[in-house]
């Protein structure tokens, strides 16, 4: 399955310029984990990070003006950060699978004299076979909508002058012409739906299958009508149908969720889904000391939230990546190693199944992680955001090799101080 290895960004609110993970071939930074978690204190970028896999998602979706205004963001001049007049820049460094060259997508987006924003530049890059050094070849170059994509799954071995597009006629034949009629769509958007492209398709299917969960327990207390659905929505409100789903579709699965809920919440014996007279699904939750189930309107916080998490890792078709923000809100904190257990799990089992990104305040669950999949984000004196991998400290190594809980590192402020002593 296709995993991020790093992301830059630029302009975008207090992510000034930031690089998690290794953002292109030239960065000597290592790549992201299959597991990742972000840590930090409030107001410092967190949930900004976390959006920002939202919004290069709704991009794909609906355009990027759209996109500026979508899930409260507040337009283009809100989003791009204060005191700054260049574009927001987005690049994506991935590999499809493990395999594979990795690719490099660089997205630019800025406002026209009107004030909309557009898409000013965009560009996927890979290196051929058997290269080792110099550029990438471009086989996906726009700017302000004009440019060439390059047909078929591999290119030819010869070679492209990178800013002038000189082309012979060989070249001519293999390569496409792109003039987008509309330079608030992105080109992956257009070209990753044609056979022609595969490559992007490909990485337009990438984006398009990243779960970003916004769950709410409220929303998994919905009635939906009846009827299985085969993934969890991004707000958990089809709950419910995603149960009669597996159910069915999967019972083995669903009982190994119902073997681990039964371990993490006392006293759940059965979750099962009844009918209601007027076609709506309702979640019922049977507990061993009573004979009448409980409904999902009336159970905790905590018990819906886990059990969507549990039905999320048992997907039998798990997207590539899978953005968590905050997910210890309302669990038992001796809940939260465990489940980062299951993230990690889930990210590094043989299927590779999701990778997971994990914004937390919870030092119970960073105690569960390995300094490698922490990155520490924290407000610099020109009130940007900055960001730094806690196992690029041998020290911070040290003292959890010594069996030091990394959470308990971070609850005492060392991780904090020992940054500031540094600097």
């Amino acid at each position: 399955m296709a995993k991020i290895l790093g992301l830059k960004i630029r302009n975008f609110r207090a992510l000034r310029e930031v690089e998690i993970g290794q953002a292109s071939y030239q960065s000597n930074n290592t790549p992201l984990t299959p597991m990742t978690a972000v840590i930090g204190r409030n107001g410092v970028g967190k949930s900004t990070l976390f959006d920002a896999f939202g919004f290069l998602s709704d991009c794909l979706k609906l355009g990027v003006e759209e996109s500026c205004d979508a899930n409260g963001r507040g337009g283009f001049a809100k989003l791009r950060s204060k005191g700054q007049s260049g574009p927001i820049e987005f690049t994506v460094y991935y590999r499809q699978d493990g395999n594979a060259r990795p690719i490099t997508y660089e997205l630019v987006i800025d406002e026209d004299k009107f004030g909309r924003p557009y898409v000013l530049k965009e560009r996927l890059r890979q290196r051929r076979k058997g290269q080792r050094r110099g550029q990438p070849f471009p086989f996906l170059v726009l700017e302000n909508g004009k440019g060439r994509a390059w047909k078929g799954e591999e290119e030819v071995s010869i070679t492209i002058d990178d800013a002038d597009f000189v082309l012979s006629s060989e070249e001519s034949r293999e390569t496409e012409i792109v003039n987008l009629q509309d330079n608030q769509r992105l080109g992956i958007a257009t070209l990753g739906a044609l056979k022609q492209h595969p490559r992007i398709s490909a990485f337009r299917n990438f984006i398009e299958g990243w779960y970003l969960s916004y769950f709410t327990p409220d929303a998994a207390r919905d009635l939906p009508l009846a009827g299985p659905q085969k993934h969890l929505n991004i707000h958990g409100d089809n709950l419910g149908n995603v149960v009669q789903f597996m159910k069915r579709a999967h019972p083995k699965r669903f009982q190994n969720i119902l073997v681990k809920i039964a371990d993490r919440i006392p006293g759940i014996d059965k979750i099962s889904t009844e009918i209601s007279p007027d076609g709506r699904a309702l979640l019922m939750f049977n507990d061993k000391g009573f004979h009448d189930p409980f409904y999902a309107q009336q159970m905790s916080d905590g018990t819906l939230k886990v059990f969507a998490y549990l039905l999320l890792l048992e997907d039998p078709n798990p997207p590539p990546l899978l953005c968590i923000e905050e997910p210890e809100n309302g669990l038992y904190h001796k809940l939260l190693e465990i489940l980062a257990g299951e993230f990690r799990e889930h990210a590094t089992g043989r299927k590779g199944d999701s990778q997971v990104f994990v914004t937390t305040h919870q030092p119970y669950f960073v105690d569960a992680l390995t300094p490698a999949e922490v990155w520490m984000l924290e407000k610099g004196e020109d009130g940007f955001a900055k960001i730094r991998r806690t196992s690029d400290d041998d020290i911070i190594n040290n003292l959890v090799s010594e069996e030091l809980p990394l959470g308990g590192l971070w609850f005492s402020d060392y991780l904090e101080r020992k940054q500031t002593n540094a600097s």
